[in-house]
């Protein structure tokens, strides 16, 4: 049986180069559907054991890559905005479905597609920096609620959190 490690590593080298099959109608800026692409990767997913999940959880988009043979696993997310309207709501989770999973994957693909195309100067885009912070734990988390507004200000600095914990910090200490 093969390493985790090494089926991620087979299957990187086996998916082609993501062609951008779809149009963006509003910006007339192509970009690749998540459904093309979870097609293709669907064979290699089976040859290798290992599975694909894209839950929606503490209001957070999740691409999970878990081995099927040792339950091992990788997960990218990125959290949601607060978006009311459900259509905007839709549309942003399919993004980061698309964008969770490239990243999980390490795959290459230029974007062009939403508000990065309706620029047309020369101008760079610098885009977000991946939050390499540690995740916050549930036991570090009430140890925050019972410190001082100081160490909670740390806190947040210092580690990644859950929305809800970061909004019950917020509301606690009145950041």
């Amino acid at each position: 049986m093969e390493s985790f490690n090494k089926k991620l590593f087979l299957l990187q080298q086996e998916i082609d180069a993501i062609s951008k099959d779809s149009k963006n109608g509003f910006f007339g800026s192509k970009y690749f559907d998540i459904n093309s692409l979870i097609y293709n990767l669907k064979p290699l997913l089976k040859k290798y054991h290992l599975l694909l999940l894209q839950p929606l959880s503490n209001n957070e988009v999740h691409s999970i890559i878990q081995d099927v043979d040792s339950d091992k696993r990788v997960v990218s997310s990125i959290e949601l905005p607060d978006i009311k309207d459900p259509q905007k709501l839709g549309s942003c989770i399919t993004y980061f479905r698309r964008y969770t999973l490239q990243s999980l994957l390490g795959l290459m693909a230029d974007d062009d597609d939403g508000n990065l195309s309706s620029d047309k100067s020369d101008k760079k885009v610098e885009q977000p920096k991946e939050d390499t912070r540690t995740w916050l734990s549930e036991t570090q988390f009430q140890a925050t609620l019972g410190g001082t507004k100081e160490q909670a200000l740390t806190v947040m600095q210092q580690f990644r959190m859950k929305k809800i914990y970061k909004d019950k910090i917020k509301s606690k200490f009145k950041l």
